[in-house]
């Protein structure tokens, strides 16, 4: 049986997460700020959000700086391949 914090009027959140594809760090994101004021400590779980939401910025911010000197292709059966882009 689920705790109260994990079930809403009509979805539950993490079913809402995967129908739209959310990543983990975006699940959770989803996931503290919608349960927040459920379980009794809102300020903690509004916290741990944001610490999501730091992640995620780093890990864009890596991927683009990234996607700014190679682009990675992957091939079905070769694997990945890393393209140089001579910048």
């Amino acid at each position: 049986m689920k705790p109260k914090h994990y079930k809403t009027k009509d979805k539950d959140v993490i079913d809402f997460c995967k129908d739209y594809d959310l990543n983990f760090n975006r699940g959770n994101i989803v996931k503290y700020v919608a349960r927040a004021d459920k379980k009794g400590n809102e300020l903690e779980d509004l916290l741990k959000a944001k610490d999501y939401i730091k992640r995620e910025i780093k890990f864009l911010k890596q991927r683009q700086r990234l996607d700014n000197y190679c682009e990675v292709i992957y091939n079905e059966g070769e694997g990945f391949t890393i393209k140089n882009l001579n910048l």
